[in-house]
């Protein structure tokens, strides 16, 4: 078997006295799409952002292609989420001055591409996600479901190694949020990325390959999907 891309080691994170997470561990292999379960305020957004490095745990550990994660410095953390990670979330989170392909070319612009080569990388996976003739609009001109395709353009652009994805169907209707689904996990694959998504939505959840539950804290429960 291969070695996890991601694994996390015996994690807690308190908020104050209020602890969020006592111990939780999960691995995540090359390719594969992760489902993490659970009911509000259990810890599963919470573990979400220690595997992806935006917190560090007060305890524990977080592994990233065989390196510490959790023990990196700040500066070098922003660099794997930006060139290493992508992140979907509920409401997208689009620039809302800046345009559809701005949007997207945004992440390449940042790491350093040249203009000409992110445009045409950009336009090429708003083709794939079937947004083609809506590089010119802003977000608030866009229907919930072309938003968050968009968002899907922007964490897939920088093709990374792993999909961070919190909720990305819980503000759309069911048809639109299959076809979101369907677009993230097939664009993810051919990508060879995986996805840990985050999701109270088992029909959500049913994308993925396996699922785990998150419960007071720990990952209490694991099933084949």
């Amino acid at each position: 078997m291969s070695e996890p891309v991601l694994r996390a080691v015996a994690v807690h994170k308190s908020f104050g006295p209020t602890p969020a997470l006592r111990g939780a561990g999960l691995t995540l292999a090359p390719g594969e799409v992760l489902a993490v379960m659970g009911p509000s305020g259990s810890g599963k957004s919470t573990l979400l952002h220690c595997l992806a490095g935006v917190l560090r745990p007060d305890a524990g550990e977080v592994w990233f292609a065989g390196r510490r994660l959790d023990a990196l410095p700040e500066l070098e953390r922003s660099r794997v989420r930006r060139d290493r990670f992508g992140f979907v979330f509920q409401f997208g989170q689009l620039v809302p001055e800046l345009p559809v392909l701005d949007n997207v070319l945004l992440p390449l612009l940042l790491a350093g591409h040249r203009r000409r080569a992110a445009r045409k990388a950009a336009a090429e996976l708003l083709d794939r996600l079937e947004l083609t003739g809506l590089e010119a609009r802003r977000p608030g001109e866009l229907s919930g479901g072309q938003a968050q395709r968009v968002a899907v353009a922007r964490a897939l652009i920088t093709a990374p190694e792993v999909v961070f994805a919190d909720e990305p169907t819980g503000s759309l209707d069911s048809l639109t949020g299959e076809r979101v689904m369907d677009l993230l996990v097939d664009s993810a694959r051919e990508r060879g990325a995986s996805i840990v998504l985050v999701t109270h939505d088992a029909r959500v959840a049913a994308y993925a390959d396996r699922e785990v539950v998150v419960r007071d804290g720990l990952v209490t429960t694991l099933a084949a999907a």
